[in-house]
């Protein structure tokens, strides 16, 4: 599976011992978990016709990563390097640049920031939001997705890309989902988030949740280490 490099989020806090600041969760990590129950839903309904579950999620991934880099490439001046991938999964990450071109051709799209990592020291979590944009005069937060519809639990993760800018001093006027299609079953959709407060509140409480789980993983294996 060809997915990006994993960025390694750490406090700017650094420490004598390692000089090296604490590392931190990513938004992705803390909004894992999160329960999926379209995904469930599809996963089963894909197993019964017969389609090897893994394999199949893995080879969409790669279309989504592929697709991910072409659209952040182009508004970066890049070139994408597509050797790694097949000509069927070049074609699906090319329909889904597509289905965005479409979207871009409506719209004045300066970008500012595409990828950039970021993180929080008040909070303690890092994120790498999509694209940071001045959209038809306004500033925007774009997130990027391949797949067959945007859900709620999405909600969370953009809401936490808009904390992590807005902290980093980058003003956030609006929040943009775009669903960009592969494949002819799957359909272009757009949400434009109103308000982030309440999935914000959720973010926190899963963020919380990692933290204590974090916290009494640690504590278990101390344990372990005694009884041995």
């Amino acid at each position: 599976m060809k997915t990006k490099a994993h960025t390694i989020y750490r406090s700017r806090v650094k420490f004598q011992k390692n000089g090296k600041g604490i590392r931190l969760p990513g938004v992705t990590t803390v909004t894992g978990q999160l329960a999926k129950p379209a995904l469930i839903k599809w996963a089963n309904k894909i197993g019964l016709e017969g389609i090897e579950v893994g394999k199949y999620v893995d080879d969409k991934a790669d279309i989504g990563t592929l697709a991910h880099a072409m659209i952040t490439d182009k508004l970066s001046d890049k070139d994408t390097d597509t050797s790694d991938y097949s000509k069927n999964q070049i074609d699906q990450a090319e329909n889904a640049v597509l289905s965005y071109l479409e979207w871009d051709k409506k719209h004045e799209v300066e970008s500012i920031m595409v990828e950039e990592p970021l993180i929080s020291d008040t909070m303690g979590f890092g994120g790498t939001a999509d694209i940071y944009a001045k959209v038809d005069g306004v500033f925007e937060l774009i997130d990027l997705k391949t797949g067959s519809g945007i859900y709620p639990e999405m909600f969370a993760q953009v809401s936490a890309y808009q904390q992590l800018l807005i902290e980093n001093g980058h003003p956030v006027d609006r929040v943009r989902v775009l669903n960009i299609p592969r494949v002819e079953d799957e359909n272009f959709q757009e949400v434009v988030v109103a308000d982030l407060e309440t999935h914000w509140q959720i973010f926190k409480a899963l963020l919380r949740v990692y933290q204590l789980q974090k916290g009494a993983n640690k504590n278990k294996q101390v344990e372990y280490g005694k009884v041995k």
